[in-house]
C-alpha cells in the first residue's frame, strides 16, 4: 500500500504523461503532456431474487419544465440521437485494434469525463480529481470529507484483496452539462457519517482556489460499506444526471423505493427528481429504477434507450434494458434471482445477458457512436475487472440480422433473456491491459480506457510499474 503523509492522506505518486500531443486526450483543446469477505470467494465488484412483492410505480410524461430546466433539453436535440440507427452485422475482431497508453502511474483511476471543450476529468479513487487541459495537468477536487483510500505502489507483488477503504473512495464524475458556464463537476465519493460509511454526490467548482470544498451538494446518505458502492455518474440524453447506487451491504433495501440502496437514480443538475421519473407513493421519487446489486455501468442507445451493467454473485454479471419503475430483482430473501433460468414467470425484469457462472465483473461502459474505431461502432463497450478485458456487446433489435456468432463468447436468445434485443458478446485485449475499469468515448472518436491494477486484486503481471495507465484504443 502507499506510505501516508503525517497528515493522514496517501502520498502522491509521479505521473509520466506519454503521448497527450494534439493528437492526444483532448486534442482539440490541445492537451499534451505526458469487514467482510467477498461472496463465493468472487470480487464484491468481480463478482448471487423470489417472485417476492414489487413495488409498483406509475410512470408520467416527461416535462422538460422545473428545477434544472435552464439545461435540459428534448432528446431530439441530444448530439448522439438517431431514432433510425442500425446494429452492426459484423464481428468486431474482424479488424486489429491497439492500445497506446497516454498517461503511466494514476492511482487507481475510477473515471472519465470530457467536458464539451475537450478538457478531460479523472477521478482517481484515493481522493483526488485530475484535470488534463491545454498541455496541463492539475488537482481540482480533493473531497475534504472523503474516506482515506489506499493502494499498492506501481509493481507491487501483493495480493491483499482489500486496501485501506476497501471499494470505496472518490468513484464517479460527470462534467456539469452547461460547463464551462459553470465550470463545474459532479463528483461521487465514500464518505463517514457517525461511524458508518455513506456516499453522496457533490458539486466541485475546478476554479476554486479550495479544492477540498464542495459548491453544492446533490445527493447524500447513499449507504456505504466496503463493497457494493454502485458510484458511477452519468449525464444523460436530456441532460439529466445519472446515478448508480450499490446496495451497500442492505440487500435487503433494493426493491425498497424509499432507500437509496441499489438502485438507479435520475435527477435533475439541482438533485431534484427528474421530469418523468416513476411515482412511488411512499417512495423516494429521485429513484428511476429497483432491485440492483452492484450496478457501475450506465449507457444510452442513439435513440435513448437506457442500458446498464451490474455486478453479480458468484458471476451472474448482467446488462439490463432500463424501464422507469421497473424491478430487477435482487434482495437478499432465498431464491432471489440472478441465476438465469429464475427469470421467466418471476414478474422481474429480464436481462438482455447474464454471465452465468463466469464473472465478468462490468465497471463503466460507453456505447460508441463515432468513427475513429469502425469495428466498435454502435456497439457497448464494458471495462472487465476480475476479468481482466474489454467487453463489446452488440445489442440487435429484435427481428432484425445479427452479427455472426461463431467467434463471440455468446449470443443470447432464450427464454430467460430480454427479447427487446438480442445481445452478442464478444471479448478482447485480455490479460493486455489488466483490471479495466472504465471505457469512454473521446470528443474525436477515440476510446478511451483505465486500469485499476493498483487495488489488490489484479492477477499475476500486474501492476507493472508503469500502473495504472489511461490508454487510447485505435485501429492497428
Amino acid at each position: 500500500m502507499t506510505d501516508e503523509s503525517t497528515d493522514g492522506r496517501r502520498t502522491r505518486t509521479r505521473r509520466r504523461f506519454l503521448a497527450l500531443t494534439a493528437a492526444g486526450v483532448a486534442g482539440a483543446a490541445g492537451c499534451s503532456t505526458t469487514s467482510d469477505t467477498p461472496d463465493g470467494g468472487a470480487d464484491r465488484e468481480d463478482g448471487d431474487g423470489t417472485d417476492g412483492d414489487s413495488p409498483t410505480a406509475t410512470v408520467t410524461d416527461a416535462d422538460d419544465g422545473g428545477e434544472g430546466a435552464d439545461v435540459t433539453r428534448p432528446l431530439e436535440e441530444w448530439s448522439a440521437y438517431d431514432p433510425d440507427w442500425a446494429a452492426p452485422t459484423t464481428s468486431p475482431l474482424e479488424s486489429d485494434l491497439e492500445a497506446e497508453v497516454l498517461v503511466e502511474n494514476l492511482e487507481i483511476p475510477w473515471d472519465l469525463s470530457f467536458a464539451p471543450d475537450g478538457t478531460l476529468f479523472i477521478t482517481e479513487r484515493v481522493g483526488r480529481v485530475l484535470q488534463f487541459d491545454g498541455g496541463d495537468v492539475r488537482t481540482v477536487a480533493e473531497p475534504a470529507s472523503a474516506i482515506d483510500a489506499g493502494s499498492l505502489e506501481p509493481g507491487s507483488d501483493e495480493r491483499p484483496w482489500w486496501v485501506d477503504g476497501g471499494e470505496g473512495g472518490t468513484l464517479g464524475i460527470a462534467v456539469h452539462p452547461a460547463y464551462p458556464d459553470p465550470a463545474r463537476v459532479f463528483v461521487y465519493y465514500t464518505y463517514t457519517e457517525d461511524g458508518e460509511a455513506k456516499n453522496r454526490v457533490d458539486v466541485f467548482d475546478v476554479e476554486s482556489d479550495d479544492p477540498g470544498m464542495a459548491v453544492d451538494t446533490v445527493v447524500e446518505g447513499i449507504p456505504g460499506n466496503n463493497y457494493h458502492n454502485g458510484g458511477r455518474l452519468e449525464v444523460g440524453p436530456r441532460n439529466h444526471l445519472w446515478i448508480t447506487t450499490g446496495d451497500g451491504g442492505l440487500p435487503g433495501e433494493t426493491r425498497d423505493p424509499s432507500s437509496l440502496a441499489g438502485k438507479i437514480l435520475r435527477v435533475t443538475p439541482d438533485g431534484d427528481p427528474a421530469p418523468g421519473n416513476p411515482d412511488w407513493e411512499d417512495g423516494d421519487s429521485r429513484v428511476f429504477t429497483v432491485g440492483h446489486r452492484n450496478p457501475q455501468g450506465v449507457v444510452w442507445l442513439p435513440d435513448g434507450t437506457p442500458v446498464a451493467n451490474e455486478h453479480g454473485p458468484s458471476g451472474r454479471d448482467e446488462i439490463n434494458r432500463l424501464e422507469a419503475g421497473a424491478n430487477y430483482g435482487w434482495d437478499d430473501e432465498d431464491g432471489r434471482i440472478r441465476r438465469r433460468d429464475d427469470y421467466p414467470g418471476s414478474g422481474f425484469h429480464k436481462p438482455l445477458f447474464n454471465t452465468g457462472a463466469t464473472s465478468f465483473a462490468p465497471s463503466g461502459s460507453v456505447f460508441y457512436t463515432a468513427d475513429a474505431v469502425p469495428a466498435l461502432r454502435n456497439r457497448m463497450l464494458t471495462g472487465g475487472l476480475i476479468s481482466q478485458q474489454l467487453v463489446v456487446t452488440t445489442l440487435s433489435p429484435a427481428g432484425g440480422e445479427l452479427p455472426p456468432g461463431a467467434d463471440a463468447y455468446e449470443q443470447v436468445t432464450a427464454d430467460w433473456s430480454d427479447d427487446a434485443y438480442v445481445a452478442t458478446v464478444h471479448t478482447m485485449f485480455e490479460n493486455e491491459l489488466g483490471r479495466v475499469r472504465h471505457v469512454e468515448q473521446g470528443p474525436e472518436g477515440d476510446i478511451y480506457v483505465c486500469t485499476s491494477n493498483r487495488d489488490g486484486r489484479a492477477k499475476d503481471g500486474f501492476p507493472r510499474e508503469v500502473d495504472d495507465v489511461l490508454v487510447r484504443i485505435r485501429p492497428a
